[in-house]
Order: C-alpha cells, then sequence, then structure tokens
C-alpha cells in the first residue's frame, strides 16, 4: 500500500479536445501485462475497444472498431471474446478475437436471429467460464466457454423456454442457478457442472421476498434479495451451512457491490447509502460479521444528517394495493401544511427499483424547503416479480394510476399542494411523466421529462427503430388489435388534447439509440437529482 500510484490511463487527457467522450469497459488481462477499454467519441454507444501494453513499454497494441461495450479475455491473455451489434444496435454476435490478427478474420461462435433477444459477455469469479447470456424481457438461455480452451466451443446449459429465467454462477465442481421456474420471484438451485447433474434447491420460493442475484465465492454464497421493497444480503457459508443477513441500521437505504473480483476472498465490499447517508465503501468479513469502513463521500458546505429525516410510507391506491413512498425533507423547514415545494420522481418500467441514495445536489433542494420523494409504482421491480407484471402490457395504466395517486395522497397529507407539486422521470419515466401530463394536469405546477418516450404507437410499429421489437414484452405489439387499442388509450403524443397543462422540461439526446430502456446507472447515480 505503500507504494507509488501508477496510473494506467488518464480519461481527462485522453478526451482532450473532444466534445464527447466516455469510457466504457476496462479488463485488464490475466497476465496483468495488457489492458483493454472502450471509448464512445459520439454518444452513439458504438464502441471502439483499444487494447494497450502495461509498464514500462507502454503503448497501443490492437484495437476494434464499432462495438458492443462488452469484452472477457481468454486464460491465455492473447484471446479476447466481443459482442458486434445489428443495424438497430442489438448485441447479436459473439467473436473471438486474436491480438495481432485483423478484426476481420475474427472467428463468429454465436448470431442470435431472433430480434427479441440481445447478448450479453461476462466470466465467472472463479475465471473458468465465460458466459454468454442470451435474453428477452422475459426469457433466458445461457451458453459456456471454458477461458483456458484454446479451441473454444460454446455449451449449451438449458435451453431457452418462454418465460423461463436462469442465471449462473460457478464455483468448483458445481453452479448456483437462480431461476423462475416453478417460482415467480425465483429460487435457486445448487447443480453439479457435469452435464445431466440432478440439481437441489438451497433457497426456495418465497411469495414476499425477490431474490435478485448471486454471488459465489469459494467460501461462501452472497445472494441478495429484496423484501417489502428493501434489498438485504443474505451470506451462506458452504461449508457449514450457516446462514446470516448483513444488518444496516436506517429504514431505508440501499447498495451495490462494489467489485469483488477475489474469488478466494472472505470479504465483501459494499457501496452504501440512503437519502441522508453519503455513500460509504466498506469491507464485511463474511466470517466475523464485522464490518471495515473504507471511504466515505465527503460533502462540503458542513453537512450534517441529523438535520434530515427520510420516511417510507405505504399509500393505499385502491383494491388492496399499497404503494411505498420514499420520502426525505429537512426537518427544520418541513410544516406540514402544504406550503412545501415537492419534487416527486417515478418511473416504473422494466422490472427496475428505484432506491433511496443520496445526492449533494439534492441538498440544495432540501435546504430550499422542497421535500423530495420516489413513489416506487407498480411496473418497477421494488415488491417483486407481480409487482412488476402488474404494471405492463395490458396493465400499464397501474403505473399512472400509482402515481396520481401517491401525489394526490402527499396533498391530502400536507406535504406538498398542486401549485407546489413538480414531477419528474426519464426515459420509461418519461412516457409516465407524459401519461400523468394528459391524465391529471390539475394535479402537478411542473413536470420534468428526460429523454421521455411518449410516441409509443409509431415507435413500437416501426421494428427498424432500436430496441422496437425486444420490447414487444414490456410494451405490447400494435400489430394485435387489444394491445393496438390499450396502447393508443394512454400514449401521451396520442392523447393530447386541449387543456391547461402543468409548465414543462422536456429534455431529448442528440446521438442517444436507447428511447425506452431504463438507466440503470442514471437511477442510481449520485449525481442525479
Amino acid at each position: 500500500m505503500s507504494a507509488p500510484e501508477e496510473v494506467l490511463f488518464d480519461e481527462n487527457r485522453e478526451a482532450a479536445g473532444r466534445g464527447y467522450f466516455d469510457v466504457g469497459l476496462y479488463r485488464p488481462s490475466p497476465d496483468h501485462r495488457l489492458l483493454a477499454y472502450a471509448v464512445d467519441t459520439a454518444g452513439s454507444e458504438y464502441y471502439n475497444i483499444y487494447l494497450r501494453k502495461l509498464g514500462p513499454a507502454a503503448g497501443p497494441v490492437d484495437s476494434l472498431v464499432s462495438v458492443d461495450n462488452a469484452l472477457e479475455w481468454g486464460t491465455d491473455s492473447r484471446t479476447v471474446y466481443y459482442l458486434g451489434l445489428d443495424s438497430t444496435h442489438r448485441a447479436y454476435r459473439l467473436f473471438r478475437h486474436r491480438l495481432g490478427s485483423p478484426q476481420a478474420t475474427d472467428q463468429m461462435l454465436y448470431q442470435e436471429d431472433d430480434p427479441s433477444f440481445s447478448l450479453s459477455l461476462s466470466k465467472t469469479r472463479s475465471r473458468r467460464f465465460i458466459v454468454l447470456s442470451i435474453s428477452s424481457k422475459t426469457t433466458t438461455e445461457q451458453r459456456l466457454i471454458e477461458a483456458g480452451d484454446p479451441k473454444p466451443a460454446l455449451r449449451l446449459w438449458a435451453a431457452r423456454r418462454p418465460g423461463i429465467e436462469y442465471y449462473l454462477e460457478h464455483r468448483g465442481r458445481e453452479f448456483f442457478v437462480l431461476t423462475n421456474e416453478q417460482a415467480e420471484n425465483f429460487r435457486l438451485l445448487r447443480v453439479g457442472t457435469d452435464p445431466g447433474s440432478v440439481p437441489r434447491e438451497i433457497i426456495p420460493h418465497c411469495d414476499n421476498v425477490m431474490l435478485e442475484g448471486v454471488d459465489a465465492f469459494k467460501h461462501h454464497l452472497v445472494v441478495y434479495e429484496r423484501h417489502q421493497g428493501l434489498k438485504r444480503i443474505r451470506i451462506i457459508n458452504l461449508k457449514t451451512d450457516s446462514r446470516h443477513y448483513v444488518e444496516f441500521a436506517e429504514p431505508s437505504y440501499t447498495f451495490w457491490p462494489a467489485g469483488n473480483t477475489q474469488y478466494e476472498s472472505r470479504t465483501l465490499r459494499l457501496t452504501y447509502t440512503s437519502f441522508i447517508t453519503p455513500a460509504e465503501v466498506f469491507d464485511y468479513h463474511m466470517d466475523r460479521k464485522t464490518r471495515q469502513t473504507l471511504k466515505r463521500q465527503e460533502v462540503l458546505g458542513g453537512y450534517l444528517s441529523g438535520n434530515y429525516r427520510t420516511e417510507r410510507i405505504m399509500v393505499p391506491a385502491g383494491g388492496g394495493v399499497q404503494v411505498p413512498v420514499s420520502l426525505v425533507y429537512r426537518t427544520d423547514l418541513f410544516r406540514g401544511d402544504g406550503s412545501n415545494p415537492l419534487l416527486l420522481n417515478g418511473y416504473g418500467a422494466y422490472g427496475a427499483s428505484i432506491d433511496p441514495f443520496f445526492s449533494s445536489s439534492r441538498i440544495s433542494l432540501l435546504d430550499r424547503g422542497f421535500v423530495y420523494a420516489v413513489a416506487h409504482v407498480r411496473g418497477g421491480g421494488e415488491l417483486g416479480r407481480r409487482w412488476y407484471d402488474q404494471g405492463r402490457l395490458l396493465n400499464k395504466q397501474n403505473t399512472f394510476s400509482d402515481f396520481i395517486r401517491c401525489a394526490e395522497w402527499l396533498v391530502e397529507k400536507g406535504y406538498t399542494s398542486p401549485k407546489r407539486l413538480v414531477a419528474s422521470g426519464g426515459s420509461a419515466g418519461g412516457l409516465l411523466m407524459g401519461a400523468i401530463c394528459n391524465q391529471r394536469p390539475d394535479l402537478f405546477y411542473g413536470v420534468i421529462a428526460r429523454v421521455p418516450f411518449v410516441d409509443v404507437i409509431n415507435t413500437m410499429m416501426d421494428p427498424t427503430i432500436p430496441l422496437t421489437t425486444a420490447e414487444y414484452e414490456e410494451w405490447g405489439n400494435p400489430a394485435v388489435s387489444e394491445q393496438y387499442q390499450y396502447l393508443r388509450s394512454y400514449s401521451p403524443y396520442d392523447n393530447v388534447k386541449k387543456q391547461e397543462y402543468p409548465n414543462l422540461l422536456i429534455t431529448a439526446g442528440l446521438n442517444d439509440p436507447r428511447r425506452s430502456e431504463e438507466h440503470t446507472s442514471e437511477l442510481q447515480s449520485p449525481n442525479t437529482i
């Protein structure tokens, strides 16, 4: 730790003189002699991947042009696997590249011809397998490559079946399989790596607990769950089968794993935050159940968390439905008589969850008397897969009705008033903004729609637009009469009418190929209000 710092890549220097510069993935080779990194200089999300030597002889050695932001190394540090894009910006081909050879001669290992499916690439923490995930919105298939095989072949784990999702984690001579087969909120299986091995269930399905992910280490299994809208972590000791949960003190919070590349590690590195707690990185010792804080986000200006209060409330939305709402405000500026301005954020699509994270720019709003709130409406994943299913396809109106009801409730309870209430949402959340503008313009003084998806009918009727065919399972296919009529009933562009609308702030992207996909990084970014 006392060694001098060595800068391997300086994004600021590389970006000098450019109007746009985004670094995607960066992957050191297994022998640590090379670095692969992806760059987009137009905002189009077509990346060039560069490979350069590290150390005293640092310099470029190879490149791949106009590819997806995905790459994994073979064990020999001379082979890389990457994904090619089609005309709709769908990752649909897997290639194998040998360093120094022309990109045009790369071996294509797989092509996905179904436009509703796209590819993603990852390597298991054990470093043994490279995993090709083939997925639609509701169905997955995974294929494996031995990372050290000089003549790689794709091994199909289980063929796709409509509506069935499964995800693999490798450890030693076994896989852990997270699947929704006969389990709406997923269950966890353990199965040998040999074909024909009989799976054993280690975590059964639960109606009120969603299993969201698994990390396998040599000695432990880490299971990421969601219960009553909150994330939690279950640790399983794979030698003793003892199990416990990581404790978090606040009633409303979020976290995400930070790296954790070491297969043999007995510590789990996490980033933790809440509406009032700046992000902190800590190591959790999975055997001793202790944590060590490594870094805290610095907040300038004398920030004191005790000046603020966070709440998590349930709003009755009819039919027995209770919609969670997360709130934060400055206690000495909150009056509770409807006079506070309030910014209400929402998303409600793709099963994505908006979790409470700290934002220093949001503190500026709170210090001026604002209340900030997030409505965890149906279509998101906060309350499990059923919550998502109740807000998509022919149930999409629930997303809009939930948001409107949350806004009404906040007014009724004195958190704000219609003349002081502003709604905000981006991308698919921008669709939500368009719908509430049409359906209840009197309820909001202002609406912020960031890169909104509002021309639903025309967009979904054009299969040449990126993401359209892949999202029939989310929004519906206008070629089907019943689905067309339903889309037409709420499509913001098609329902504009002569009425008084709220004040609108609308933003758009110049080269953004995504027009309705979820922005997970945007939802969790500490730079987002």
